[in-house]
């Protein structure tokens, strides 16, 4: 990013903080938390009300257009700026901008999709890449930047309740067939449950028994008291996972495995859908075993032989069965340092970007839908009892639950603290390391006070990295989206007080 920067590309930056990105950007837009929709649709409104869309490409690749353009015809700039709190003028430059551009990538994280309204948001930002026509090309494009290194490598795996390998449909009859054939067992023909889904149906004892790998729902998930109670209920917990986390703690059974980046052998992807080759360079631990090794036992247990397969058969086996992987056999991932999917066979060099279809005339396959969004303000709103906002995020130097980096010192680590504007803090009698209860209305912890100058009167900002210090999701709401199930860890309402 700072590389385009210096030669000449201009950087946006929409955050409720001002972040150190914010040093390098041409602009800022300090949005108010949940707000995103209504920013996004202003953006379109300026682009259609100044004729800046791409014609062509709409006309050629993309559908439901005309309802989309009526609809944002419901935000004019003096609603968006009043919802959004960012200055008419400035959004009205970046639509120019964006629109204008002959590049140009729309680029997100978490921050868009920790909300009740996660999908919607991703669709309006969606939206403003077919209403340009930056999509399709070189340079151009919609970037969900993975939090962790194989975020995209576990989905194209298959590690979706609704997808096989391949991101291949589980309900389509003729793909199932393909699987059945291959595994000699029938894959069920229903969709399953997403994490979600998972805790929803603990609640209502249709599932008692869990297997957790490599994640940590203990310290992870939004409203901890309430997660915690129904973990405790399970008849039975196992937990695969290479350190001794709050969720291993809690289980029945840990098994513990090796850590893949060194040692195991495999492959990763990468938010370019670039799949690597990782190699085993030590040996592991104690009683680790790999992933693949513990899986193969426990499936023999179970009644049904797997033998126990290299990752490099278990690499081709999902190959032979998903068409994007086809081509990228191990030896032309390691002679071309890495493929990006799709790679249907080994002539194909892969793929640098993805919907160049979109640009072909006429399109190949279906058109790209224009989606109809509306602005939805957080679950939680703001009241007299719990006048404050807390949103949740990360620090460069700490990782998710901090199961990993918090047994090591950093230089840029500081205790865990809630930040508070200025404004805020006056008002609340409290300075840099105060202690302060923080209450929401699920729970509350205390913590002590540091002091963003750049924070907005009424926003705050702890993160999840020290739960043993902080337990930070005693606060979080776990309202979620129902399209995809992400909690809104993102908007909690809470109150302050000082000890």
């Amino acid at each position: 990013m700072l590389k385009a920067v210096r030669r000449g590309a201009k950087l946006y930056v929409v955050d409720p903080r001002r972040t150190s990105t914010c040093e390098w950007a041409d602009g800022w837009l300090p949005v108010e938390v949940g707000s995103d929709i209504s920013l996004s649709n202003g953006i379109a409104r300026v682009i259609l009300e100044e004729g800046l869309q791409n014609r062509a490409f709409i006309a050629r690749a993309c559908e439901g257009f005309e309802a989309f353009a009526q609809n944002v015809e419901q935000y004019p700039l003096a609603r968006v700026t009043k919802e959004t709190s960012v200055d008419a003028e400035l959004i009205r430059r970046v639509a120019r901008d964006y629109a204008r551009a002959d590049r140009a990538m729309i680029c997100w994280t978490l921050g868009i999709t920790e909300h009740h309204n996660a999908v919607d948001n991703v669709f309006s930002l969606i939206n403003l890449g077919l209403l340009t026509g930056h999509v399709g090309k070189w340079g151009s494009g919609l970037n969900p930047l993975r939090g962790q290194n194989n975020v995209q490598g576990g989905g194209d795996s298959g590690a979706l309740p609704n997808r096989l390998p391949g991101f291949q449909d589980v309900e389509d009859d003729a793909v199932r067939a393909a699987f059945d054939a291959k595994w000699g067992r029938p894959v069920p023909p229903k969709k399953g449950w997403h994490l979600t889904d998972m805790f929803h149906a603990m609640e209502r004892r249709e599932l008692t028994a869990l297997y957790v790998i490599g994640e940590n729902p203990a310290q992870s998930e939004a409203d901890a008291r309430h997660c915690h109670a129904l973990l405790n209920g399970l008849d039975c917990l196992i937990a695969q996972d290479i350190v001794m986390t709050k969720t291993c703690e809690m289980a029945h059974v840990v098994l513990p495995a090796t850590a893949s980046f060194c040692e195991a052998e495999g492959t990763v992807t990468n938010s370019e859908r670039r799949v690597q080759r990782v190699r085993k360079a030590v040996q592991p631990p104690g009683q680790a075993r790999d992933d693949i090794e513990i899986i193969s036992e426990l499936s023999r247990r179970l009644g049904y032989e797997l033998g126990l397969p290299s990752a490099e058969a278990a690499w081709d086996e999902m190959r032979s069965l998903s068409p994007m992987h086809g081509g990228m056999s191990y030896r032309r991932l390691e002679q071309l340092g890495g493929i990006q999917w799709p790679c249907p066979d080994e002539s194909s060099p892969g793929s640098p970007f993805l919907h160049g279809r979109l640009w072909a005339d006429p399109v190949e396959g279906p058109r790209a839908p224009f989606q109809v969004v509306h602005q939805d303000p957080p679950v939680e709103a703001l009241d007299a009892d719990f006048p404050l906002r807390l949103t949740t995020g990360r620090r460069l130097d700490s990782y998710n639950t901090g199961v990993q980096t918090g047994g090591y010192v950093s230089p840029l680590r500081q205790r865990e603290t809630i930040e508070l504007s200025p404004v805020d803090a006056k008002m609340l009698g409290v300075h840099p390391g105060d202690t302060v209860r923080v209450s929401s209305r699920r729970g509350n912890v205390t913590v002590e006070v540091a002091i963003d100058e750049h924070l907005k009167p009424g926003l705050t900002f702890m993160t999840l990295h020290a739960p043993d210090q902080v337990d930070v999701n005693q606060l979080t709401i776990d309202a979620t989206d129902p399209k995809s199930g992400t909690a809104e860890f993102k908007a909690a309402a809470i109150r302050v007080e000082k000890l």
